[in-house]
């Protein structure tokens, strides 16, 4: 049974850091793409940052040189590493693996507050 577990979520001041990971359990991890997408209140789900593979990073423009997007095979996990946050940041952050166009499993997802 494929399982994504996200964590780190949490309530942080306008301009600062946080970091959020996800580990993936229950399905082959190295092969596939991992995705970061958030779904702010009343507003549909988007894409956030995604990272191949091959360690091919592709961001939203709206977080491009705030966000950095990584992972490790070994362990099976991606983390999200945020700063300079902002209110309209705020949202719930889910991970899923799958191909580069979609997402076949996703997380439970972790709520991100940023207060101004």
């Amino acid at each position: 049974q494929v399982r994504l577990v996200e964590s780190g979520g949490g309530l942080v001041q306008a301009g600062g850091s946080l970091r959020i990971s996800c580990a993936v359990s229950g399905s082959s991890f190295s092969n596939l793409t991992v995705g970061w997408y958030r779904q702010p209140p009343g507003k549909q789900r988007e894409l956030v940052a995604k990272i191949t593979s091959g360690g091919g990073t592709v961001y939203a423009d709206s977080v491009k040189g705030r966000f950095t997007i990584s992972r490790d095979n070994a362990k099976k996990t991606s983390d999200l590493q945020m700063s300079n946050l902002r209110p309209e940041d705020t949202a719930v952050y889910y991970c899923g693996i799958g191909s580069f166009y979609s997402m076949t499993s996703w997380g439970q997802g972790t709520q991100v507050t940023v207060s101004a």
